[in-house]
């Protein structure tokens, strides 16, 4: 279940991030529901102006993206968590943040075997890499984190952007406890699980990365030998 771009109350068919189809949970449902009831509503936008402008918008973006491959439009579609975040400008009433955040917490996959660190050295490729979702790619094969496109990793890699915190010496700042694992772990599964309105991509939560990837880059962070924490 999902909401669409243009109303903010009727939810619909619809797909996340990476065209892969997220399913909301009950407690998110009735978290939508709330907000969809509330007076009023978070936003300064009354609501009918507010589906007038998405649906504008809405349009605009399905004339200028066509599908193809893997590609299509089912990206244009937010969830229900993305409803809230952009109906609430990121800014959800705490005891609705703190339930939802609860909700995708609960929904963070740990590996059956305990092991929550794997190669850093795998983890590092997969940092690197951006490929994945585009309608040039294999649909078979694994894509990347592009994860330097948004933070400071390891040193030797001098380019890579700002929109999140640097990640240089994570590891040797915080240790790699098993809590920290944990921790670590479930944010790059579903970084909404800690901010619901992060920034960042639910990469496990999406599909998008998988166990292996995970551990792969919970050790690029963790991991001692890691030039990360060197």
């Amino acid at each position: 279940m999902a909401l669409t771009l243009i109303p903010f109350a009727a939810p619909t068919g619809g797909a996340a991030s990476f065209g892969t189809a997220l399913q909301e949970s009950d407690m998110t449902k009735k978290m939508i529901l709330a907000i969809a009831m509330a007076t009023p509503l978070m936003i300064a936008l009354p609501a009918a102006a507010d589906g007038d402008h998405r649906a504008k918008a809405i349009a605009v973006i399905k004339k200028d993206f066509q599908p193809r491959g893997q590609a299509s439009l089912d990206r244009l579609a937010e969830d229900g968590l993305q409803a809230v975040c952009n109906r609430s400008g990121n800014k959800p009433p705490k005891y609705i943040a703190d339930k939802m955040e609860a909700d995708q917490m609960a929904g963070v996959k740990y590996p059956a075997d305990g092991k929550l660190m794997g190669d850093w050295k795998e983890g590092e490729k997969i940092a690197q890499s951006g490929r994945g979702f585009t309608w040039t790619d294999n649909p078979g094969l694994p894509v990347g984190g592009n994860c330097y496109n948004c933070h400071q990793i390891a040193p030797k890699e001098t380019s890579f952007g700002t929109i999140g915190p640097s990640l240089y010496q994570f590891g040797k700042l915080r240790g790699n406890t098993a809590e920290i694992q944990k921790y670590t772990y479930g944010k790059i599964w579903n970084a909404k699980a800690f901010n619901l309105c992060s920034e960042m991509p639910r990469f496990g939560h999406a599909g998008a990365l998988n166990e292996k990837q995970v551990k792969d880059l919970v050790a690029l962070l963790l991991d001692p030998e890691s030039p990360v924490n060197k």
